[in-house]
């Protein structure tokens, strides 16, 4: 993986990333609310040494000096020291845990040490500092005295006294706000990864074409980009005939008809590896797209376990194919108009779904219905819980397998697959649903900047004495739209390729 890889990481898993930023700083903030403030008193001592009058003897004893106050600072937390400060103050504390109350420094370069003390209260931590820094000097001119002389060499003066101070050092909120936040951001990043490492979903059209090739088949017939809308505008050429959507549909469609051109598919059937990935609604919409070029289409839902078809087109599902295969009525007496397509709902639930689909009387409905219609669309049950799908191989041309984007995982299109091969099936294509504008932006930014225009300029007119005014000479008569008015120049329009509607661009090409 490279940078820009490990990016869309990142951005595919925000949610995760920004959970665990919240809960670490959540977890500062607590840290810093429910933690005893403490107080830091610090003191400041100066070492040098007693003997030297001229220059020399001065650096010498400055050299020597610097070389040892790196080992008094040791000495400031030593039982020397501390067992003195707790007998003289009375302090409610062992030796050792007033020794690891105290940090003693020496500034680089310089005589100076800095002893600070940290106490629950600030008054004792000042008054601690102090009887710590007396005690040290005394300890260290103890240790530098000859035994045969009375005076130490070394001497350690107090230059700047502990005093109260007047609000904590710690907690300190900022501080672990931004620990926790950069604590948080670490781990999500890191969660995000892991999880896109162990993730085996498909995610991207690239994704699945790579997949199927390296299974060797079936094509990729196209993708339908995620829709907020689609709950409420199920038919998108109907709803939204030149969105996103839409576009994805014509397509499919148009990828279809190039997936055997010697014998073209006409009963088609819609599944997929498990149930919610969409099958239905690209069943409904696919035939909605064929519908779209003039031909007579008829959808089938022959999913006998939940069916669905009915209730999203606002359809009566309670008589449809189950009752014309138990002998209870036609099948032109049960279809139904959904618009520009006929519908063939599910009928009452079965008990047995697999053996009605797998029944002769299936077969026949949809060879009748082939040769009724120019297309038939059969929405189908899920491959993998079921033998439903696969039951009805030998009544269809093709299977078309939606695969539903950051959902289906990789084992279980192989597994579909190899479930429809096994009985024989012959699967056209797939198709992956719902994708990600994230994952394959470059594919719908065409649809959104040659969106047919709405303009009303163009249709204003100037009026003299009362009457229209007529069209300068030479220049192009409107054409008449569908709605019967007249359409002005410089309006995209829909145009037909090899005979199928096609938006034109705002440069008047032709758009696929």
């Amino acid at each position: 993986m490279d940078l820009r890889d490990y990016l869309r990481v990142l951005s595919r898993r925000w949610r995760v990333i920004v959970l665990l930023a919240l809960l670490g700083t959540a977890v500062g903030a607590l840290t810093a609310y429910t933690a005893t403030p403490r107080y830091r008193a610090d003191a400041e001592l100066f070492v040098s040494v007693r003997q030297g009058s001229d220059t020399l003897q001065l650096a010498q004893g400055n050299a020597f000096t610097q070389a040892r106050v790196q080992s008094y600072a040791e000495v400031a937390a030593s039982p020397l020291v501390t067992r003195h400060v707790v007998e003289t103050l009375r302090l409610d504390m062992t030796p050792a845990q007033l020794s690891r109350r105290i940090t003693a420094t020496a500034q680089p370069d310089t005589v100076l040490i800095r002893l600070s003390v940290t106490d629950t209260q600030p008054r004792r931590a000042a008054r601690i500092s102090n009887a710590v820094a007396d005690r040290f000097a005394e300890v260290v001119r103890g240790l530098e005295r000859p035994d045969d002389v009375h005076a130490s060499p070394v001497r350690l003066s107090v230059t700047q006294p502990a005093s109260v101070p007047s609000e904590p050092s710690s907690p300190r909120p900022a501080v672990n706000l931004a620990i926790g936040l950069m604590a948080g951001l670490l781990l999500g990043a890191g969660a995000a990864v892991a999880r896109e490492s162990v993730d085996r979903s498909v995610r991207s059209l690239q994704a699945l074409t790579d997949l199927l090739a390296g299974l060797g088949g079936p094509p990729v017939l196209g993708s339908i980009p995620q829709d907020a809308r689609a709950g409420r505008h199920p038919v998108a050429l109907r709803d939204d005939k030149h969105g996103l959507r839409a576009e994805g549909f014509r397509r499919l469609r148009t990828s279809l008809r190039f997936v055997d051109v010697d014998q073209p598919p006409k009963v088609i059937a819609v599944t997929s590896p498990l149930p919610r990935e969409g099958k239905t609604s690209v069943a409904i919409n696919l035939a909605s797209a064929l519908a779209e070029t003039g031909a007579s289409v008829c959808l089938v839902d022959t999913d006998l376990r939940r069916p669905s078809a009915a209730s999203v087109l606002g359809l009566v599902r309670d008589a449809g194919l189950t009752t014309v295969l138990i002998g209870q009525a036609e099948v032109h007496q049960v279809l139904q108009s959904a618009g520009s397509f006929s519908v063939l709902t599910s009928g009452a639930v079965p008990p047995n779904p697999t053996e009605l689909l797998g029944s002769a009387q299936l077969r026949a409905v949809l060879r009748s219905l082939a040769e009724q219609f120019d297309h038939v669309v059969v929405d189908t049950a899920p491959v993998l819980p079921v033998a439903d799908a696969s039951v009805i191989t030998n009544a269809v041309d093709g299977y078309l397998l939606v695969v539903r984007a950051s959902r289906t995982s990789r084992d279980q299109v192989d597994a579909a697959l190899r479930t429809l091969r096994h009985v024989g099936a012959s699967v056209l294509g797939t198709l992956l649903n719902m994708t990600s504008a994230k994952e394959d932006g470059g594919t719908y930014g065409y649809a959104y900047e040659y969106r047919p225009q709405r303009q009303t300029s163009g249709r204003l007119s100037m009026l003299r004495g009362g009457k229209r005014a007529k069209p300068a000479v030479g220049a192009p008569a409107a054409l008449p739209t569908p709605g019967g008015e007249p359409q002005a120049e410089g309006v995209d329009r829909d145009v037909t390729l090899d005979g199928e509607p096609h938006s034109m661009t705002a440069e008047g090409s032709p758009q696929r």
